[in-house]
C-alpha cells in the first residue's frame, strides 16, 4: 500500500523522516479520556501517550486552559500569584531538600538546565549516564541517549551498563554481588572523567531507567550509587519526565526506587498536553544557577503554565489517580507475569505501576532479543484497537503506558487482544 496523501504532504511540509508509528500511520482526530479515534471513527485504548496523564480533553484541563488565555498569559517578567503557588505546591510535593523550580516548556529544556546547574554548583564538568538512555535531543542532552556498548572514553560523558536483573553484567551471582558489579562500573566512569581533568558534576538517571527496559534494578543499587555520587563530589539528577506524577503508583519515581535526588525533572504529563517542564532543587542550588545563567523562557513560568499545572494537580487527587495507578497497574502486571511460563517469546514482564515492559526474545533459554517480532506486536495491537510502542536497548520491550485514567475494564479488555496476539503470533 502506498502512502497516503496527507502522509506525502507532511514529508513536504515536515521534511522526509519526521517519524511516525506503525507500518500504516494512524490519522488521531479526537481523544476522550484513555481513547483516541481515527478519521473512520474507529476507537483506540491509548495505552502509550502518557503526556495527557489525567486523560485526554479532560473537562477541567480544557476549562483551566480556556479561562487563563481568555484572562491574560504574559512571560515570567510580571509578578504573578498563580505560577509562585504552582511552584511552591511543586516543590513541596517532592522531598524536604527540594525548595525552588526552574520552569521551561520540554523535558529536553529541563534536563538542560538540570546539567546547567549541576556544572555550576560543583565547578565540575562531567557527566555520567547509562549506556541505552534517552533524556532529550539538543546537542548536549541528545550527546548522553543510545551511546550503546562502546560508550566514550573520553570527553566529558561517561556511561555505564544500566542496572537489570534479566540480562546481568555478571552471572550467577548474588544481587548484593550484582548490585556492587554495576556500582564499581559507575566509579570507572567517575574515576576516568577525573584522570580526563573535566571532573565529575552529576549522574543523571532516569529514576525507572523506563528508555531502557524499564528494567528490576539490583536491591538497594539507586540509594548505594547516590552515595558513591556524594562521596565523589558530585550531584544526583532524577529523570522524572516519564516516572513522575503518579506513573508507577507513587507521586515520583525515585519515592519507588528509593533515593533521593539533588536535583528532580519533570516533564511530558505536568501540562496534559500544554507544554510544561521543571527543573526543581534546594534554593541554594537555584539561586547559583539563576546568579551564573541568568535563565530566562519566553513561555515558561507562565499565567496559563501555572493554571493548568495546578489543574493537572488537582485532578490527580480529585481523581485518586496515584492509588489508581497502582492498584491497576499491579493486577496487570501480575496477569502479564502469569503468561511468562506459558510462552517462549515472553521472556520477562517488568513494571511499576502504570509503566510496564513486556520484553520478546526467540527463545528464553537463550534471551536472544527479537526486535523484529516487537514491532509486528505492537501494529498487530494497534490492529485490535490497542495502542503500544516499542523501547529498550534492543528495541524489543513493548511499551505500556497508558494515560493513568486507564481502568481495570481497560486492562482486562487489553488482556483479551494480547493473548489473541501472542496466539496469532507466537502459538
Amino acid at each position: 500500500m502506498g502512502i497516503s496523501p496527507l502522509q506525502r504532504r507532511r514529508d513536504l511540509a515536515l521534511g522526509s523522516g519526521a517519524e511516525l508509528f506503525y507500518d500504516r500511520p494512524l490519522e488521531i482526530i479526537r481523544g476522550e479520556g484513555v481513547y483516541l479515534y481515527d478519521r473512520e471513527g474507529r476507537r483506540y485504548v491509548d495505552m502509550y501517550n502518557n503526556v495527557p496523564v489525567v486523560g485526554h480533553a479532560n473537562p477541567a484541563i480544557v476549562k483551566a486552559m480556556s479561562e487563563q488565555q481568555a484572562t491574560v498569559n504574559v512571560h515570567s517578567r510580571y509578578l504573578h500569584d498563580g505560577i509562585v503557588t504552582f511552584a511552591e505546591r511543586l516543590a513541596a510535593l517532592n522531598h524536604d531538600r527540594i525548595e525552588s523550580v526552574v520552569f521551561s516548556c520540554s523535558g529536553t529544556e529541563a534536563v538542560e538546565v538540570a546539567i546547567q546547574m549541576a556544572r555550576v554548583v560543583t565547578g565540575k564538568r562531567g557527566i555520567v549516564c547509562t549506556d541505552a538512555t534517552y533524556h532529550g535531543n539538543t546537542e548536549l542532552v541528545g550527546s548522553l541517549s543510545y551511546l550503546g556498548s562502546e560508550p566514550p572514553e573520553s570527553g566529558d560523558i561517561r556511561a555505564f551498563p544500566f542496572p537489570e536483573r534479566f540480562r546481568p553484567l555478571v552471572d550467577g551471582v548474588s544481587e548484593e554481588k550484582l548490585c556492587e558489579a554495576y556500582l564499581d562500573r559507575v566509579a570507572a566512569c567517575i574515576a576516568s572523567l577525573k584522570a580526563e581533568g573535566c571532573g565529575f558534576a552529576t549522574l543523571i538517571m532516569c529514576s525507572i531507567f523506563a528508555n531502557e527496559g524499564p528494567p528490576e534494578i539490583p536491591s538497594g543499587f539507586m540509594a548505594k550509587v547516590t552515595d558513591l555520587v556524594h562521596r565523589e563530589g558530585g550531584l544526583v539528577i532524577a529523570d522524572e519526565v516519564q516516572s513522575g506524577y503518579g506513573r508507577t503508583g507513587q507521586m515520583w519515581g525515585y519515592e519507588k526506587t528509593e533515593f533521593l535526588p539533588d536535583i528532580v525533572v519533570t516533564g511530558k504529563p505536568m501540562g496534559n498536553g500544554l507544554p510544561i517542564s521543571a527543573t526543581a532543587a534546594s534554593k541554594e542550588f537555584v539561586d547559583a544557577f539563576r546568579a551564573e545563567k541568568d535563565y530566562f523562557n519566553t513561555c515558561a513560568a507562565t499565567p496559563l503554565q501555572a493554571a493548568v499545572g495546578m489543574a493537572v494537580l488537582d485532578e490527580i487527587e480529585r481523581l485518586d489517580l496515584i492509588q489508581h495507578a497502582a492498584s491497576v497497574g499491579d493486577r496487570l502486571t501480575g496477569e502479564l507475569k502469569s503468561r511468562v511460563a506459558g510462552n517462549e517469546a515472553i521472556g520477562d514482564v517488568r513494571g511499576y505501576g502504570l509503566f510496564l515492559g513486556v520484553e520478546l526474545v526467540k527463545d528464553s533459554n537463550s534471551k536472544e532479543p527479537d526486535a523484529a517480532l516487537t514491532l509486528a506486536m505492537s501494529d498487530r495491537m494497534k490492529d485490535k484497537g490497542f495502542l503500544v510502542s516499542y523501547s529498550g536497548r534492543f528495541n524489543n520491550v513493548l511499551k505500556i503506558r497508558p494515560p493513568l485514567v486507564f481502568s481495570d475494564d481497560n486492562a482486562t479488555d487489553f488482556l483479551y487482544a494480547f493473548d489473541e496476539c501472542v496466539g496469532e503470533m507466537c502459538g
